[in-house]
């Protein structure tokens, strides 16, 4: 009978709703470490991102620039399941390209990017600046160059293939 209530148990115990993770976005910390470069990301100017994977709560990778973590998303290979990528929307009132914000998140798939300006990411390449507001994204193409389009609209070379004056790498 203890052995029947066992199996019991055990089977209701498999049969429980699985706790949703959360995904909300993380503050930027001189703890937070940028993926592929392994240095502090606030260290670097420009839009950051940042990614959280299934199983890992409450730890997310953090990227130096947004084409960083648009790459990351596109690689074959991942350690787990991408549940949400965050990007720092530029258009706040307190980002600025020194200092693009800590807690300024917007999910990447909402965001409005300019892809070709002049500006580069924090690790000296193009990169792709995310606004929540169409009409700020525009603003900052007209001023630095580049085209508004969205997340779906980058093309796997504007963030997987190597730059000029790149090692391949990543390196200079």
């Amino acid at each position: 009978m203890k052995r029947l209530l066992l199996i019991a148990l055990l089977a209701l115990a498999g049969c429980k709703d699985e706790a949703v993770q959360d995904v909300s976005p993380m503050a930027l910390t001189a703890d937070s470490t940028g993926y592929f470069c392994q240095m502090n990301v606030l260290e670097h100017p420009g839009p950051k991102a940042q990614a959280h994977l299934q199983g890992f709560p409450r730890m997310p990778v953090f990227f130096s620039q947004v084409r960083d973590g648009f790459a990351f998303a596109r690689m074959d290979e991942q350690m787990a399941p991408i549940l949400q990528i965050w990007v720092n929307d530029m258009g706040a009132p307190e980002a600025t390209w020194e200092d693009p914000g800590a807690a300024n998140w917007i999910r990447a798939e909402d965001a409005f990017y300019v892809m070709g300006s002049d500006r580069t990411g924090g690790m000296g390449l193009p990169d792709l600046v995310p606004f929540a507001d169409p009409s700020a994204a525009a603003a900052f193409a007209s001023r630095w160059g580049g085209r508004v389009v969205r997340m779906d609209e980058v093309p796997d070379d504007a963030v997987l293939a190597p730059q000029a004056g790149t090692a391949p790498d990543g390196g200079a």
